[in-house]
């Protein structure tokens, strides 16, 4: 097993990572800003480190400062979470050029899976579905993108080759305005992400989202722990995550896991992975993988019984997967709430000091939060500050105590969307199962007259 790791991210994944290093008897790290220096995982860790001010561009997003970090600290091997540089393929090629362990996926891997057309491609090829689309970049020919597009058929999303985080994306509902919204989303696409190749594929209006959760061991070894229902998002960001996703017919769900380990064996694919789908009328649609460790792998955890973060730490140490594909059961549901310190109406973020905290108990819940009392939330970074997960025999249960869990668990000082997940909890067609990508923003126009600010 490794001796020593350098986590290079905050707050609660940070403190997450910290936990399962130290059941596995690693020494950890903590890497932070000045902002930082109070997290809880901070306080907890065999060293600490400062790698810089508050801006994330000159502290977990500055490359040298953490390699710099591992060797001043003797770490073995740098656990870059979910977010900042977890899905940076130079970090992971730096780190490796410097003579320590990522734990993650190759470089080469990354940088596949980043470039969306390169994903589907790939995907393609190991037989797992996709959407209709362009099967590559759209190109200067415009004769050729207009032909494409009519096969494809109206209405079509433009995407970002490089893009994520619902940013680069564009709906197109016919062909007077496909050029000039092609130019526009190419523009956005090299300001965002200094790439400005796009693609097309065929816009599916009433879809569910739900991910495939993997792991590999870099050897073409490959085991799948099921799907999780993502499909409660606000402007293409997640809010309610669960596990397994309700209503998949048992033999299109095998199809899709056999799918998924046959293309994570093919790329010999190292660590934890999620490949997203969208999911309407039976069927699956491959949109991209995130080669990561997901903000909602709890849930798979929950019922599965397998620590993801823990079986990342193997796979990095060289001892390959702790289980067989056979040995993976699924037992009951999880639900994951999570917890943004911002307005539940307007999503204005509201950082501030925490006057009191109060985590909820109980058979069945789990928190991941690096929250106390008297911890003051930066405004600097993201506005989540905590994921609450409950556990029951079925998905009725889980809702209930996910509902008991919210209207016990105290957040004072600041606001948060507590009031607004307890809402979901309550409402009908939640509880009833299988909503689409659109069902929440419908919801809160219904009640709010409107979805909020973004931020």
């Amino acid at each position: 097993m490794l001796e020593k790791v350098l986590i290079a991210n905050r707050g609660e994944i940070a403190l997450r990572i910290l936990r399962a290093c130290r059941e596995a008897g690693i020494k950890t790290v903590a890497a932070h800003s000045t902002a930082d220096r109070n997290l809880m995982h901070v306080r907890l860790a065999d060293e600490s480190v400062c790698i810089g001010p508050p801006s994330s561009q000159e502290s977990y997003l500055n490359i040298p400062r953490i390699i710099s970090a591992m060797e001043v600290t003797g770490a073995d091997a740098v656990h870059p979470g979910y977010g900042f540089l977890s899905e940076n393929a130079n970090f992971a090629e730096q780190v490796e050029r410097s003579g320590f362990i990522f734990i993650g996926p190759r470089p080469d891997t990354i940088r596949s899976m980043g470039d969306k057309v390169s994903a589907i491609d790939v995907m393609r090829k190991a037989g797992v579905p996709t959407v209709p689309g362009s099967d590559g970049p759209v190109t200067e020919d415009s004769d050729r993108t207009l032909t494409i597009a009519r096969k494809i058929g109206y209405p079509i999303m433009i995407k970002a080759a490089a893009g994520g985080g619902g940013r680069g994306m564009r709906v197109v509902h016919d062909e007077s305005t496909l050029l000039s919204s092609i130019q526009i989303t190419q523009k956005e696409a090299g300001s965002f992400f200094g790439s400005d190749v796009v693609y097309m594929e065929k816009f599916l209006d009433n879809p569910r989202h739900v991910e495939i959760q993997v792991i590999g061991d870099g050897e073409g070894n490959a085991i799948c722990l099921g799907d999780r229902d993502c499909s409660m998002q606000r402007r293409h960001q997640k809010v309610v995550e669960e596990a397994p996703a309700p209503g998949i017919p048992a033999d299109v769900r095998a199809g899709i896991v056999k799918s998924c380990i046959k293309a994570c064996e093919d790329l010999k694919y190292r660590g934890a992975g999620t490949l997203e789908f969208l999911f309407q009328d039976g069927r699956f649609y491959f949109i991209e993988m995130n080669t990561r460790v997901q903000v909602e792998h709890p849930v798979t955890e929950r019922v599965t019984g397998i620590d993801i973060v823990k079986e990342q730490l193997r796979i990095a140490s060289g001892l390959g997967l702790s289980v067989k594909q056979e040995q993976v059961n699924l037992n009951g549901h999880a639900i994951e709430c999570r917890i943004c310190a911002e307005d539940p109406v307007t999503f204005i973020p509201s950082p501030g000091k925490v006057n009191l905290y109060h985590s909820p108990g109980g058979i069945g819940i789990r928190v991941d939060s690096h929250l106390y009392s008297g911890y003051t939330v930066p405004p600097y970074y993201d506005s989540l500050i905590a994921k609450l997960i409950s556990f029951g025999p079925d998905r009725d249960a889980a809702i209930r105590r996910m509902a008991n869990a919210l209207d016990e668990m105290i957040v004072d000082g600041i606001k948060t969307n507590i009031p607004l997940q307890a809402e979901i909890m309550r409402d009908p067609g939640f509880r009833q199962g299988c909503t689409n990508i659109h069902y929440l923003e419908g919801m809160l126009k219904k009640k709010h007259g409107a979805t909020g600010g973004s931020h």
